[in-house]
């Protein structure tokens, strides 16, 4: 095991126990300094998603003017497949400019394609200037599920399941 695996899962955290029970492999590895290549900061959250059965990891790092940053990496190939600016509030203009549906109505299109209770919620620019919201629902069975939608057409961007995750970031909580 790696250097860069164990500092996430100090900042989470986690004893070494738990990090040696996760599968980590050459392809998180090449994802986090895939990530380290493309912004400076500190990695704060980590998760193993599945997305249209292929597996991906998505890394939140916040650079150093306290800028989040999510990164989509593929899981085998250890490339960067999405980067996105986090927004904590969603009236700033960089995300309010592209938004013509409501979190309330995103929230009820995500519901619709996928019930349970809503977990949590970020608010996203796309590398494109596009905003979007993306929800963590949790279903009746405990599974989480992560609902992207496009916050100009209300239509769903991606679904993901969550295999697990290291780090939680408080203020996203609902």
């Amino acid at each position: 095991m790696k250097t860069t695996t164990l500092k996430i899962a100090a900042l989470a955290g986690l004893s070494l126990l738990s990090v040696n029970a996760m599968a980590v492999d050459q392809g998180l590895e090449n994802c986090i300094q895939a990530v380290k290549k493309e912004k400076a900061g500190e990695l704060v959250k980590l998760e193993k998603l599945n997305v249209a059965g292929k597996g991906a990891y998505e890394l939140e790092l916040r650079d150093n003017n306290r800028q989040e940053w999510e990164f989509m990496c593929d899981a085998d190939s250890g490339k960067l497949t999405e980067k996105e600016a986090e927004v904590s509030d969603p009236g700033s203009q960089a995300f309010k400019k592209n938004v013509k549906i409501t979190e309330e109505d995103a929230a009820a299109i995500a519901l619709k394609a996928n019930p349970g209770t809503i977990e949590e919620v970020e608010y996203e620019v796309e590398e494109n200037g596009a905003s979007s919201y993306e929800f963590d629902i949790v279903n009746d069975k405990g599974v989480e599920t992560k609902i992207e939608v496009d916050a100009a057409s209300g239509k769903i961007i991606e679904t993901a399941i969550e295999e697990w995750e290291i780090g939680e970031e408080s203020d996203e909580r609902r």
